[in-house]
């Protein structure tokens, strides 16, 4: 028989639930958001013999209490939108913490399969799971994987298809707490009972979830049933807690007749890498080390390709299409348009495509190792410096695949003060659209050191971002510091296919992004850098000219008052690789005629020197955001002050650090 089964994937973040995810559906999967907020939602598809099977991959969550827009978005999918199956990844080596979702879950009354995943691991530091029993005492199926490896995943889907199959027979254990909160449970659980409302919910869990206070479930109550609830609250001091330790009692008691230790701490290869890694003299030299290396291969290994796509686009590509333009008579006008502003422009930025991809390559396995977690740890001391602490660098590292994704991440951040200055410094952060422009440039002023010179930039980002913040918490936000608790997860090896699923998905956005913006800025900026009030014109009377040449005045301290310099970084609000597809259609790399980069690379060192290029890159590097991140920090802060305050200043220290790298470096060249 052929069922539609819906899972619901849930876990603690770091248990290996994306691992799983990507184990499962590989690459039928998308990105979206959850419906009225931010958080990313993931759907993919897999089929498991004659069952198509939907996976949502739900927000890593510790529980299910409606702290966080992460917990509230996870819930209400679960209690909502009912999938026929929860998921649950729990992570074997710190089973005491996961089982508290376990249990959350579990009291839910909604179908459970326990994933006990990263076994092996667990079975390296010496911890031995009676899987049977844990199965039995908690009422449900308990599956042991491991997701990395996909060890047992066959086994793992077996059992969400049984549960499918049998669920009006499920049953699951029933949570004991204190003899007075069981009371107050039966209670309120018997007024609500018989009110039709909430018949599709578990009265059990409502009732409980009642008694904690829970503003979600509050919600739904009218005002009788609300007092009433409010007096049985009252009549027991403390009954969340009474409640919390209600279920770490029984996950206690779990843990005692099903999981053994050893009775001394194993020292694990994570724990001996940890020691050189974290160590808070080498931590940051090393971190500094694997970046360098990250950019050098960036520049070396993608620079292999380069002239190949370069090659293609600017002869090859643009020789065909031209060619069977003027074959079928059209118009130098349309003939322009589609090889100098759309070949030209789209290729310009797609030319740098595997600079990109070795990037991310590099970011993903760092990300998949479990090192990036580190990185927060180890750069939480600098961090305190400016009253933020590790977990705010944790953004700044995702600010450089995209800085919409990493300003969003600053939820995380529980001090409001603290979130707000994480915002307004993470667009410091180069994300990925900038190396494009990095590329171009060091690619035709710094050829034999264009690893260094990009790794430098990122660099300066980072200390630009710290000291910005250091000002605005001794200006603007003087909160007390927050303290730091994080939870290191264990070094593992990135699988093949966890790694390709995280570089196509960013991949793809560029290329989306490419076919789209960069697309209609290329048509856009060939119109007007083609026409004036007069008409097609030449392209120092243009419209583009006329608009560059009236704000280069702004960028001559810096070194590049030039028009085309100008109207590029007007145009790079749009998107950052704008300004690389604009560059290739105004200093003539769309142009078939004008040869390949060598060409382009000379038209830019007519206009640029070594200094003035350095000058453009920093400023490309620090100045305001491109309209995604902007509209981002407007959603997230939901104040337009706060919003046109990070675009005026950011630009404002984009200018004034480009303007003194340039004058200084004047006195010296």
């Amino acid at each position: 028989m052929n069922n539609s089964i819906k899972i619901a994937l849930a876990g603690n973040p770091n248990c290996g639930k994306t691992t799983l995810f990507n184990a499962l559906t590989g690459s039928k999967q998308y990105v979206g958001n959850w419906a009225g907020v931010t958080v990313e939602k993931k759907e993919g598809k897999t089929k498991y013999k004659e069952n198509d099977i939907l996976v949502t991959d739900l927000p890593g969550t510790y529980s299910l209490s409606p702290y966080s827009i992460e917990e509230i978005v996870a819930r209400n999918y679960i209690v909502e939108e009912s999938p026929d199956v929860v998921l649950n990844i729990v992570d074997a080596t710190n089973i005491d913490r996961n089982l508290y979702l376990t249990l959350q879950l579990v009291e839910l009354g909604k179908p459970v399969v326990v994933a006990l995943n990263m076994i092996d691991l667990s079975e390296k530091r010496g911890i031995k799971i009676d899987y049977d029993k844990l199965s039995n005492i908690l009422g449900v199926p308990v599956v042991p994987i491991s997701a990395s490896k996909n060890n047992n995943i066959g086994k793992l889907m077996e059992e969400v298809v049984n549960v499918f199959n049998d669920k009006l027979k499920y049953s699951t254990i029933n949570i004991k707490y204190h003899k007075g909160i069981e009371k107050k449970i039966k209670e309120v659980q018997a007024v609500i009972e018989s009110d039709e409302r909430f018949n599709k919910y578990n009265k059990r869990w409502m009732a409980i979830k009642l008694l904690e206070k829970d503003e979600e479930v509050s919600k739904k109550l009218d005002n009788d049933l609300s007092e009433f609830v409010k007096v049985s609250e009252e009549e027991l001091e403390d009954i969340e807690g009474l409640i919390v330790d209600g279920k770490y009692e029984l996950i206690g008691d779990l843990v005692s007749k099903a999981v053994k230790k050893p009775s001394s701490k194993i020292i694990t290869t994570s724990d001996k890498i940890d020691k050189v890694l974290t160590n808070k003299w080498a931590g940051i030299p090393i971190f500094a080390a694997l970046m360098y290396f990250v950019f050098w291969s960036t520049f070396n290994i993608g620079g292999i390709f380069l002239d190949i796509i370069d090659v293609f686009f600017a002869e090859t590509l643009s020789g065909w299409v031209s060619v069977a333009l003027e074959s079928i008579g059209v118009s130098s006008g349309l003939h322009s348009l589609i090889v100098d502003g759309i070949i030209g422009g789209i290729g310009g930025v797609l030319v740098f495509l595997p600079n990109i991809m070795i990037l991310f390559f590099a970011i993903s396995i760092l990300e998949d190792s479990g090192y990036m977690a580190r990185v927060a740890f180890i750069m939480d001391r600098a961090m305190k410096k400016i009253g933020l602490n590790g977990k705010a660098f944790i953004p700044m590292i995702m600010g450089f695949g995209c800085n919409v994704p990493a300003i969003m991440s600053t939820r995380t951040l529980e001090n409001e003060e603290d979130r707000l200055t994480a915002i307004l410094i993470n667009p410091f952060m180069s994300c990925g659209a900038r190396l494009p422009v990095y590329t171009l440039f060091a690619a035709a002023f710094f050829q034999n050191n264009a690893g260094l010179v990009v790794f430098s930039l990122y660099i300066l980002g980072i200390l630009v971002a710290i000291t910005m913040g250091l000002i605005f918490k001794k200006t603007l936000f003087k909160s007390e510091n927050s303290a730091f608790v994080m939870e290191l997860p264990p070094y593992r090896i990135p699988t093949l296919k966890g790694t390709f699923i995280h570089v196509w998905d960013r991949v793809k956005g560029f290329l989306i992004k490419a076919g789209t913006i960069i697309f209609a800025a290329s048509v856009a900026l060939w119109f007007i850098l083609g026409f004036n009030f007069s008409g097609q014109a030449e392209l120092a009377d243009s419209f583009g000219a006329y608009i560059g040449k009236a704000i280069a005045p702004i960028f001559a301290p810096l070194g590049f008052g030039n028009w085309q310099a100008s109207l590029s970084l007007l145009t790079g609000i749009i998107a950052k690789e704008v300004v690389v597809s604009n560059m290739a259609i105004m200093y003539g790399m769309g142009d078939a005629a004008m040869g390949s980069a060598s060409s382009f690379a000379a038209n830019l060192s007519a206009a640029f020197t070594q200094l003035s290029a350095y000058a453009f890159m920093v400023f490309v590097l620090l100045y305001t955001p491109c309209v995604a991140v902007i509209a981002t920090v407007k959603r997230e802060t939901n104040s337009l002050k706060w919003t046109l305050f990070s675009v005026f200043y950011q630009f404002g220290v984009a200018w004034i650090v480009a303007m003194i790298i340039y004058q200084v470096g004047c006195l010296f060249i």
